[in-house]
């Protein structure tokens, strides 16, 4: 190639890629400059530390570091669910005397009504009890100090100490003049959970408050009290405001009236979390007719007993509707004493049935008018025991009752 034209080659590549690059420069000086990049989305770490600074500054009232830390553990857990539940201290121990069915006091269960702590009644047998004190006393005082309204969970706490110590309590009694007083010597206490009542005709009443250690226990002792002389010809078994309690007991509870099969089983993320318990041979009414009173707030231990005994047709249900609490939860301890109370598990009845948020339909429904409280001092006076009572009866005819329904 000649000389020339190389050259001249050289300098229109050269021109164009000047030009090139003034198009590129100019097109660029043209244009809008890019976006700032957006700022970074906090953390939800960050968030919290930000909001805490906030509060910690600018809110009306001083607030430590520890409150709020407290305060969003608190709200964490509990936006979990609302069985979930983060417990201090005061509430952890409260919940082991609870589930354990034992406690150190003088043996009172105390209500608060009309801003008056009202005894409810003396535990058989406690401190309490062969003092003489009575249902229906007002708590005056403790130790000197009187006991204020609103304060009921303080006033539990008083009572409460080391096995050998002494408190002393005054109480108004209506027709009595005079504040009576009673110096009392703290025992272990026996929480009791299961009342039993025999009914006409060779029948019994059993009623259990809730699940403990205790129930299953003093379930079999009130059944054979019941059982000395003869056989019970059936059983009216009141859960009726029963909010559940420890797993184990409500399920040792059932099994008592099964001889075999299922019970309940749970599924959740941990293999601890996913069981089944069933039942082993031996009925302790010995196969005797049962109906199972339930109402709206029969829950959770409540609903397991239930919903086996009916599953199984080991039972008739009457009542309500009960709550709907299908879920499990495990208690772990923390530091300080603190615990977390956490959903675990979610279970289901026999027949595979999930209860959660949908209760159990009773077999017999009662009109609210023969809805009674549980709390009655005779049985025999509730009318849902009454008519529980002569549904047992009635089906003692058998074939003969069936005969009288058919056209």
């Amino acid at each position: 190639m000649p000389q020339r034209i190389q050259t001249l080659l050289a300098v229109a590549t050269g021109a164009a890629l000047g030009a090139g690059l003034m198009l590129a420069r100019g097109v660029s000086a043209d244009r809008e400059p890019p976006p700032a990049p957006p700022p970074a989305v906090p953390t939800a770490h960050a968030l919290l530390d930000e909001v805490a600074r906030q509060v910690r500054s600018e809110y009306v009232d001083s607030v430590s570091a520890d409150e709020l830390d407290l305060a969003a553990v608190d709200g964490m857990v509990a936006s979990l669910d609302p069985h979930s539940a983060f417990l201090d201290a005061a509430e952890y121990e409260a919940m082991r005397v609870s589930t354990s069915g034992r406690y150190s006091g003088v043996g009172i269960e105390v209500a608060e009504q009309d801003g008056k702590v009202l005894v409810v009644a003396p535990i058989e047998g406690s401190p309490a009890d062969r003092a003489g004190v009575r249902a229906g006393d007002v708590l005056l005082e403790i130790d000197g100090l009187p006991v204020q309204p609103g304060r009921l969970a303080d006033a539990i706490e008083r009572m409460r100490g080391c096995v050998g110590s002494t408190v002393r309590l005054v109480v108004a009694r209506a027709g009595e003049p005079e504040p009576l007083r009673f110096d009392l010597e703290r025992s272990d206490v026996h929480v009791r959970t299961v009342r039993a009542e025999p009914l006409p005709g060779g029948y019994g009443y059993l009623r259990v408050t809730h699940f403990n250690d205790a129930t299953p226990a003093d379930v079999g002792r009130q059944l054979n009290r019941l059982q000395q002389a003869a056989p019970l010809a059936g059983l009216v078994l009141d859960l009726r405001g029963n909010p559940g309690g420890v797993l184990e007991s409500a399920v040792s509870v059932a099994d008592g009236f099964l001889d075999a099969g299922v019970i309940v089983r749970a599924e959740g993320r941990t293999a601890g979390s996913r069981f089944e318990m069933r039942a082993t041979e031996g009925d302790l009414l010995r196969h005797a007719p049962l109906v199972v009173l339930v109402d709206r707030g029969s829950a959770s231990g409540a609903e397991i007993v239930a919903g086996a005994l009916r599953d199984h047709r080991r039972a008739t249900l009457m009542g309500e509707r009960t709550f709907g609490k299908g879920s499990v939860q495990t208690v772990m301890p923390l530091s300080n004493g603190q615990a977390l109370k956490l959903t675990t598990s979610r279970y289901f009845t026999p027949s595979g049935a999930s209860i959660h948020d949908r209760g159990i339909e009773p077999d017999v429904a009662l009109a609210s008018a023969v809805q009674a409280s549980p709390a009655a001092d005779e049985a025999a006076s509730d009318p849902a025991v009454r008519t529980a009572l002569q549904y047992l009866r009635d089906r003692g005819l058998g074939r003969q009752l069936a005969l009288v329904g058919s056209p």
